[in-house]
């Protein structure tokens, strides 16, 4: 089926985002001293929301700016099954903010920030194969 190439292309700006994130996130993550693992988790928070806002904006749904990833899994249209563990996925959503400023927070840790790139890459591969393959191509 073909689909608008405006389209496409806005796919393709929200996965080459998304792919960036992730790379940051895996790539960070290989230090073995000083590993800045609010900054790992940071970007896995954001990899998984950019994927849901990409299968957002290929639904034509309508998403507020911000980064709750709660709002856009409900936004999500019932049919489509994703098959996520959604509170692992929601659970990404306190390193949106939380983790890039100071406050009260407990340290992040590195299994924890392993985890947060496992869930990010789960919502890559789930959202992956819904889209059109031409979105990351």
């Amino acid at each position: 089926m073909s689909r608008p190439p405006e389209l496409i292309q806005l796919l393709r700006q929200w996965v080459e985002k998304a792919e960036h994130d992730l790379i940051t996130a895996e790539h960070t993550l290989k230090l073995k001293i000083n590993c800045p693992f609010d900054t790992v988790c940071f970007h896995a928070q954001q990899c998984a929301e950019k994927y849901l806002k990409a299968l957002l904006v290929f639904d034509s749904k309508q998403f507020p700016p911000q980064h709750n990833l709660r709002i856009l899994m409900q936004l999500i249209p019932a049919q489509v099954a994703l098959g996520l563990d959604s509170k692992a996925v929601i659970g990404l959503t306190r390193y949106a903010v939380d983790a890039r400023y100071p406050g009260d927070w407990e340290s992040i840790t590195r299994p924890e920030a392993k985890q947060a790139v496992a869930v990010a890459l789960q919502v890559r591969k789930t959202v992956r194969a819904i889209l059109p393959k031409e979105a990351w191509k």
